[in-house]
């Protein structure tokens, strides 16, 4: 159990970097249409942090 919430916590860890820097992208490039996908890009980036930290927990919960 503890290497199957491992692997999904490095997963849910390496899509919220992809959408950080998705989000960093769109607001670089700025304009009315990036704005709104820099929008929907961080708040997926914040509902992946709180899967990512409920992985994390569950990891440390059945280690020990």
């Amino acid at each position: 159990m503890n290497g199957l919430v491992m692997f999904l916590l490095i997963v849910a860890l390496g899509l919220v970097v992809a959408s950080l820097f998705s989000g960093l992208f769109f607001m670089a490039r700025g304009g009315q249409g990036d704005s709104r996908k820099s929008n929907r890009a961080m708040r997926m980036r914040v509902a992946l942090q709180g899967v990512a930290l409920v992985l994390f927990l569950l990891a440390i919960l059945t280690h020990g």
